[in-house]
């Protein structure tokens, strides 16, 4: 006949790994966090007296400067690479809204540059963005 007597151990966690796990997991946050900010351009919002609310997840924003300047995801274009990037943004989501943000001392060429570029893809749903707190 065989003794199989063993001694029973405490039963341990090892700790050693859960600086790393720890460490993985502020890594990976930080870079979530950094994916998730909104490209802004600083300008003097246009008013408006009816306001409609649209969910910023599906949104293209398209932003006008005074001088002309049109940038979209913090990309400066001109008329090719915008309608590049607007094809680009309906192709990987057909219910894309292009939102047109522009300057309120904007001259109207400008964004008239952009709405041309629209009517030449023939995307009929597009927002003029304004400042609510400017609102009548």
């Amino acid at each position: 006949m065989v003794n199989l007597k063993t001694k029973r151990r405490n039963p341990s966690i090892t700790t050693s790994s859960m600086s790393d796990i720890g460490f993985l997991l502020l890594i990976f946050i930080m870079l979530i966090s950094l994916m998730n900010q909104r490209y802004e351009e600083k300008i003097n919002y246009p008013e408006s007296s009816i306001v409609e609310r649209t969910q910023a997840d599906s949104n293209f924003e398209i932003w006008i400067q005074k001088d002309g300047v049109i940038s979209a995801n913090g990309i400066q274009h001109n008329s090719l690479s915008l309608e590049r990037a607007i094809v680009t943004a309906v192709a990987e989501n057909p219910n894309v809204r292009i939102h047109i943000i522009a300057d309120k001392d904007t001259p109207y060429k400008y964004i008239n540059s952009v709405v041309e570029v629209l009517q030449l893809l023939q995307h009929r749903v597009v927002s003029f963005v304004i400042d609510e707190a400017g609102q009548k």
